[in-house]
Parts: C-alpha cells; structure tokens; sequence
C-alpha cells in the first residue's frame, strides 16, 4: 500500500501566458513534515489552493489519499485541514459559535468537539475569548482560532500558507508540537513558510520553487549538507 497521503503529478496552473505553476511534482507522505520554500510570487500560494481544492488548475493531477481533487472534492475535503495566510472567518460569529459551525460540516460528535474546543482553546490560550465576537479579535487569536478549527475534525493532512506569521511565540510552539502529533500518529503536514530556520529545525523534507519551477526537493539534511537552509535558498534562487 502507497504511503503517499498528497500526490502533485505535473501541476501546471495558467494565467493567459503566465505559468504561476509549471509542471511542478511533489510526494508528501505519511510522517512528513513537508516545507515548501520560495520567494513571493514562486507559486507556493498557488500550489496550495490547488492542493485543498480551492483554485481549479489547467494541467496535472493532484490526489490525497488516492482521491482525486477534481473528480473527488468532498472525499479529499474530507480528510484535509487548511489554513490559509490570512484567515476569512466569520466576524459576526463568536469564537465558540464558529468552532461548533466547523465541527457540524464535518460531523463531529458533540461530546467529542466539547472536549477538543477546551484541549485547543486552552492550549492557545484564547479559552476565555471563545464567547466574544471574532470581529473584535486581533489577527493573532483569528489565527489560533483558524488553527483549532483545522484541528477540529482530526485531519489525516494538514495543509498551511505561511502558519507562524502573526503567532507569538508560545502558539507557534504548540503548533509545532501539534504537527509534530499529527506526523507521529501517520498523518502529514505540507505548509509554505519564509522562516528558513523554522523550516531547517522542524521539516524532514523540504521543496524550493522558483517562477513556479521545482528546485529543489528531498530530505533536509540531505539538502543542506554541511550549509545552513538560508545559503542553500540563497545560492538556488539567486538570478542569474
């Protein structure tokens, strides 16, 4: 049985001429923790919202779980959490409304969710927080908030756009602990960062990608050799 949980083949994402994506094939497997590097503007964002479903793409083929995102949208849906860069939540909801909002779309049972909203509200500290408004948050608790409910419905994969940004340091802490949880228990975690040194410290696998071109892909340490991440970035990315 494969133990790819996220299969890239050949993703090409068109805007007219422009290739934001350009054949780009990546395998992202259970107990990976996958970075995905780049510069702005490399195609990581783009990689992304194709990965979870949420842009259609022009070339390529992208499975979770051997589902297709295409042909299989609530089958992969199913088993995926995402959080993107900036967070969209529903301001007019309270925090506790919305984390019951999410656990109902993916059935979560009330006994269950009742006791992962205390574990992960306490463990980001915004227990005390869940009654207000999510209008009146700062972008750091909308980004905990965003965190919790990814985590809501136990995800096989969890898929991140730039996840550290915004957090202070004890949240980016538990977060990290949490994907390092999900990986040991045979699930996988694919996010985008630019801290190359989070990246270099806590990802067993890395990929760098250029004007949306892989350059780069493989186990960490293999990568970076005797180099630090930052000068193996530098040197692969540097114009020519």
């Amino acid at each position: 049985m494969s133990n790819t949980i996220i299969s890239i083949n050949n993703l090409t994402k068109k805007y007219g001429d422009f290739a934001a994506v350009d054949n780009l094939s990546l395998a992202i497997e259970a107990g990976d923790i996958f970075g995905f590097i780049g510069q702005n503007g490399a195609g990581k964002t783009t990689t992304i919202k194709s990965v979870v479903g949420i842009l259609d793409f022009d070339e390529g083929e992208i499975l979770v779980n051997g589902f297709s995102i295409k042909a299989q949208t609530i089958e992969c849906k199913q088993q995926i959490a995402y959080i993107p860069d900036n967070p969209d939540l529903y301001d007019f909801m309270s925090g506790d409304r919305y984390l019951n909002f999410v656990a109902d779309m993916y059935g979560v049972p009330l006994s269950e969710r009742k006791e992962r909203i205390v574990k992960y509200a306490t463990a980001f500290e915004i227990e005390n927080d869940l009654g207000s408004q999510i209008g009146s948050y700062s972008h750091g608790m909308k980004q905990k908030l965003a965190i919790i409910s990814a985590l809501m419905h136990n995800p096989r994969v969890m898929v991140l756009d730039e996840p550290f940004v915004g957090l202070d340091p004890k949240a980016a802490y538990t977060l990290k602990e949490y994907m390092k949880e999900l990986t040991e228990a045979g699930g996988a975690i694919f996010f985008s960062t630019h801290g190359l040194d989070v990246a270099q410290k806590l990802c067993n696998k890395i990929a760098i990608i250029k004007n949306g071109r892989l350059l780069e892909v493989g186990n960490t340490e293999e990568i970076i050799g005797m180099k630090s991440l930052e000068d193996v970035f530098l040197e692969l990315t540097e114009d020519e």
